[in-house]
């Protein structure tokens, strides 16, 4: 199957079914005739055998209480092993329903009102809520940034760790807005300044499938042939993957018998709800049939990027299209042709686009957006021929 036929199939209007990202831009932006480029998800339906396990799963017509199948382990930790050598064995798993509420159980179970809790920014909006509505104090630390590319300070990390008593780092790997694909030597740093001053670490690496360059993903529990395991907290889900965020079903890999003795208790105290079956009955279908049409989704994500850096390095040299390695979400750095406060004027009323803004991630991120690659090429050109037709004003 080409691009073409992969489009045709799959490329959905999700205009009128209930989405955040369409329907919901009136409330968000108070217009609805933009162009969506903001929530990260995609605008392809799932491959054909997720469709199809979840249509069987349906039709058997009983919702009840389901356990967790042996064959779901070993296809879980099957996947995990053939693609970063990483086999999970079943009694470390945990489940959730997403990635977020993870780190709020994390920052729960294993923190304290008042301890620090550290995260890199420009990140995720709601790494930095998760911090503040759960009364733990935020440190942020700011990746360097240099000519559209982000990197760890790890003089800096280190300070802030210690003059502030750090005592959870949530770490996004790959990283969302900044696109990086940490390699394990800056892992490996990290993580080591981490136990230096018995800091418990955190990682999201709920973007781990989505790899666009030669740069492996490395999952942190796996630095160093599984080093820093003790200290490590893993959190993943196939709903990046395969486009189910709301089928409500995530991983918490706790490999350390201590810290997952410490989870259980808590977790104990919760009113827990039960692992949803139709996000197994997808997952489990993804992990089995899913990696053709994985592929062929990072094909169209790449050569949007391709596009866009391109057409924009060519007629706007001095603006940043920041490196890509990972996720399908890219910052783009419009500092140099448009006023900070200027932009949302400039994107939204002149562009017509609906955007994440940088100022969302970390407060010294005002003339940075991220836009959504995961979508139709179409509109990927629209977006930069808006841009640079504004721009050039």
């Amino acid at each position: 199957m080409d691009k073409q036929e992969f489009l045709h199939r799959y490329l959905v209007d999700r205009h009128g079914t209930d989405c955040t990202k369409w329907d919901g831009l009136k409330e968000k932006f108070g217009e609805s005739d933009l162009i969506a480029m903001w929530v990260a998800d995609m605008e392809f339906k799932t491959c054909d055998e997720i469709v199809n396990a979840m249509v069987k799963r349906t039709h058997q017509g009983v919702f009840g209480y389901s356990c967790v199948s042996e064959e779901y382990y070993q296809i879980f930790s099957n996947w995990m092993d053939r693609r970063y050598h990483f086999p999970v064995q079943k009694e470390w798993v945990r489940f959730s329903t997403g990635c977020v509420t993870a780190i709020a159980w994390m920052i729960n179970a294993f923190t304290r009102t008042g301890d620090a809790c550290m995260i890199l920014t420009p990140v995720y909006y709601p790494f930095h809520n998760v911090v503040t509505n759960n009364e733990r104090k935020l440190v942020k630390v700011e990746l360097a940034y240099n000519d559209g590319y982000f990197t760890m300070d790890y003089e800096t990390i280190e300070k802030a760790i210690v003059n502030n008593q750090v005592k959870l780092f949530i770490q996004c790997s790959p990283h969302n807005p900044v696109g990086r694909v940490w390699s394990e030597e800056e892992l490996e740093k990290v993580l080591a300044i981490c136990r230096k001053h018995n800091v418990l670490v955190v990682s999201d690496e709920i973007h781990q499938d989505i790899v666009l360059g030669d740069k492996p993903f490395v999952p942190a529990a796996v630095v160093s042939k599984g080093k820093y395991q003790d200290i490590v907290i893993t959190l993943n889900s196939a709903s990046k993957t395969f486009n189910l965020a709301t089928l409500l079903h995530s991983h918490i890999i706790i490999i350390n018998d201590e810290l997952r003795m410490i989870y259980d208790k808590f977790a104990s105290a919760l009113n827990r709800t039960e692992v949803s079956v139709m996000g197994m009955v997808a997952t489990k279908a993804g992990y089995t049939y899913g990696e053709e049409w994985l592929g062929h989704v990072l094909d169209v994500v790449r050569d949007n990027y391709q596009y866009l850096r391109n057409e924009l390095n060519k007629r706007l040299p001095k603006l940043k299209v920041c490196a890509l390695e990972g996720t399908y979400l890219v910052l783009l750095d419009l500092r140099s042709y448009v006023e900070p406060e200027q932009t949302m004027d400039f994107v939204q009323r002149r562009c017509r686009l609906a955007v994440d803004y940088g100022e969302w991630f970390g407060e010294n991120y005002h003339g940075f957006i991220r836009l959504n690659l995961a979508t139709d090429p179409a509109f990927i050109k629209y977006a930069v021929e808006n841009i640079i037709a504004n721009a050039e004003k």
